[in-house]
């Protein structure tokens, strides 16, 4: 091979060395190539706090690299045919933690929000084994997901907002949009109270009525005693179906949660033991013939017997190994 001149080797050196040399040329084209997947999942996000994607943009935008930012990737099905009402409950606080994040203080394009729905990436899900749903995947900045990095609806409850913040490296301060139901509601009771007051001014023995405040207290008590606050603070699902076998669960097999449907039966149950001791109370102590307190003693019975049976049985379901039954 004849040598190169040397004038001409001279310029083939100051091209290379003012062109940064092949690695330099794969350095810039990494570093457009990551600045555009920025840049689109930025306009995304300005559009929409939760990035809908297929199995294209997963993989372009999640699996492949470069990549300098993590993924939090919600994997659901919400399509009305699935049937999936936890997944409808677990998207709507994905919403609220996103859209939190998308307007904190503390957002920056190191961390974006993504869904992906089976029906539009039935291939991704194919692609990470994945048979449940929702599940939550952190797909971080440099390697593959770890195990601390998913989070099982189904396996590890129904906290989801407190194991979805956990996922990322950001503390996410969540901003709830208003809810009008309690001002309302205590409005609306103020403006009945404040009508009784005014069209019975001069008869207010209704105020002192033992009964009628005897039932409103009984009634806070069974709405507390089922569990309606802890709804209101952790937010579950009603019931959840199995998208597997398609049934449907009312009570929640762990002690650490439940479902809306059951404080409802829960509420029911202890309802059914109250009414059943205030049968055997009147019987007791009323003044109605004998005939009649035998039958609200027999009435007042088997409603204690039968709703405490069933309450022990959700209890039993809850705790499991609980050895002992009513009847």
């Amino acid at each position: 091979m004849a040598a190169l001149p040397v004038p001409l080797l001279a310029l083939v050196l100051l091209l290379l060395a003012g062109c940064g040399g092949p690695g330099a040329a794969g350095q810039r084209r990494k570093e457009m190539v990551l600045s555009e997947k920025v840049n689109q999942l930025m306009e995304w996000t300005s559009k929409r706090s939760v990035i809908r994607m297929n199995g294209d943009k997963f993989r372009r935008l999640v699996k492949a690299p470069p990549r300098n930012y993590s993924v939090i990737v919600m994997f659901t099905a919400l399509q009305p045919h699935r049937q999936c009402v936890v997944c409808k409950q677990a998207d709507e606080e994905y919403q609220i933690l996103a859209n939190s994040w998308r307007y904190s203080s503390a957002f920056t394009n190191k961390i974006f929000f993504a869904m992906v729905d089976f029906d539009e990436g039935s291939d991704v899900f194919q692609m990470l084994n994945m048979n449940s749903a929702p599940t939550f995947i952190n797909f971080p900045a440099k390697g593959k997901p770890k195990r601390g990095d998913t989070y099982e609806l189904q396996v590890r409850g129904f906290a989801a907002e407190q194991k979805i913040i956990s996922l990322s490296s950001v503390q996410i301060r969540v901003i709830r949009p208003p809810n009008y139901a309690g001002p309302l509601m205590l409005g609306l009771l103020l403006a009945v109270i404040g009508g009784l007051v005014y069209l019975r001014g001069s008869n207010l023995d209704f105020l002192y009525n033992k009964t009628g405040w005897a039932f409103a207290a009984l009634c806070f008590v069974l709405a507390m005693t089922s569990g309606q606050m802890w709804n209101h603070i952790r937010g579950p699902p009603y019931a959840h179906k199995n998208p597997h076998t398609g049934q449907v669960s009312y009570i929640h097999g762990s002690s650490q949660a439940q479902f809306v449907a059951e404080t409802h039966i829960v509420l029911l149950f202890n309802g059914g033991v109250t009414l059943g001791m205030v049968l055997l109370h009147e019987a007791a102590t009323s003044d109605m013939d004998v005939g009649k307190r035998k039958i609200m003693c027999i009435a007042g019975i088997g409603l204690v017997v039968l709703f405490f049976s069933w309450l022990l049985s959700v209890f039993r379901s809850k705790y499991h190994g609980y050895p002992y039954r009513y009847v």
